[in-house]
């Protein structure tokens, strides 16, 4: 007998991230990651030098230090709280312990890639429900809800879109929801939208609600990959269960800890954001490239198809440039263009103007 994978491992297509390297250019500016250009906190990097001396000490099991940081920030309960190496760790929890075969997740069409993936690897399978002009349409979500759906897999703000649906919206959605099923608010990007709690009172209020959030984005430790989540706490109790036991670092725990609790280094990565934003989808309009509204820390540049995309891609390429092609996530047509500091907005701007004018 043959050695054969799971059922649905074999029609996982691999995730492909973003760019870092360029040929030709020893320090290319790199726009294609959604990462903060401001680094991490200089406490957060204070943390993880300090750390270096528990090398040989396995890290606690509980993440107590860190759950009741996030909880004093965010006044959340710290019962209620699961970290994971990344959010992406703590959304494959929810599909390993809530979905299998002959289940359904559902998931909506310029949602992150890593959602039908966790589905398959489960076992179960994904559901692909069409956005309307770029934004979720959860009237859409409500019509794919089956009596095999367990969970439904919605980002906001959207990746890669930038448009969010508001808080309003996801609770009509909440609501609405079979009481059997999941609704999981991935807000990798929350920190970025005014006004939005990434959906933490729906999570006190409802049995069926669990929110993800994202040390790699606002707080600058990608590269440690932290993240958590928040729920009801009978279904963090199911998470902990599959939960490895030593996921998170001495290093990974005290850096994020130092990260978010430094308060007004998170405030000046969020403002500068905020205004840069406004500033380079303002210019990308002035050139006649379409841009909806941005609630997170990139936008969608929309060109006119997909040539005219791949060959401004080249011209940034050209010019030690890196944005993110987004064909497989539907936009074949569009770049998706992290907001940088002030010097790289203008840089990719006026390499893009050089662009439109050579066109």
């Amino acid at each position: 007998m043959s050695i054969t994978p799971q059922p649905g491992i074999m029609d996982i297509a691999l995730y492909v991230g973003g760019q870092s390297k360029l040929e030709g250019h020893s320090s290319p500016l790199k726009l294609s990651s959604n990462e903060n250009p401001y680094g991490p906190s200089r406490h957060a990097v204070a943390a993880l030098e300090g750390s270096a001396a528990t090398l040989h000490l396995y890290p606690p099991t509980d993440h107590a230090a860190l759950r009741a940081a996030i909880a004093e920030i965010h006044g959340l309960d710290a019962e209620r709280i699961i970290c994971g190496a990344g959010s992406d760790e703590v959304l494959q929890f929810l599909a390993q312990c809530y979905a299998g075969p002959g289940d359904e997740v559902i998931h909506t069409e310029h949602g992150f890639a890593m959602y039908p993936i966790l589905a398959r690897a489960a076992g179960a399978t994904p559901v692909e429900v069409r956005e309307r002009d770029r934004v979720v349409d959860t009237d859409a979500i409500l019509a794919a809800c089956t009596e095999r759906t367990r969970l439904i897999y919605l980002t906001n703000p959207g990746n890669p879109t930038g448009t969010m649906i508001p808080v309003e919206t996801v609770a009509r959605l909440a609501d609405a929801i079979p009481d059997h099923v999941i609704l999981v608010l991935d807000g990798a990007y929350v920190e970025f939208a005014d006004g939005y709690d990434g959906g933490a009172k729906l999570v006190e209020s409802r049995h069926n609600v669990v929110m993800t959030r994202t040390f790699s984005k606002i707080h600058g430790l990608g590269g440690l990959r932290i993240g958590w989540g928040y729920g009801p706490r009978e279904i963090i109790d199911v998470l902990n269960r599959v939960r490895q036991p030593f996921n998170l670092s001495n290093s990974q725990l005290a850096a994020a800890e130092a990260a978010i609790r430094d308060t007004g280094f998170t405030e000046h990565c969020r403002s500068e954001n905020a205004r840069l934003r406004v500033w380079l989808r303002d210019r990308l309009l002035d050139l006649g490239i379409a841009c909806d509204e941005s609630h997170a820390n990139y936008v969608l540049a929309r060109f006119a198809d997909e040539a005219e995309a791949a060959g401004c891609d080249a011209a940034l390429r050209a010019e030690g440039i890196l944005v993110r092609r987004v064909g497989g996530y539907g936009f074949p047509e569009a770049l998706r263009i992290t907001v940088g500091d002030e010097a790289g907005c203008a840089r990719v701007i006026d390499a893009i103007a050089r662009f439109k004018g050579a066109a």
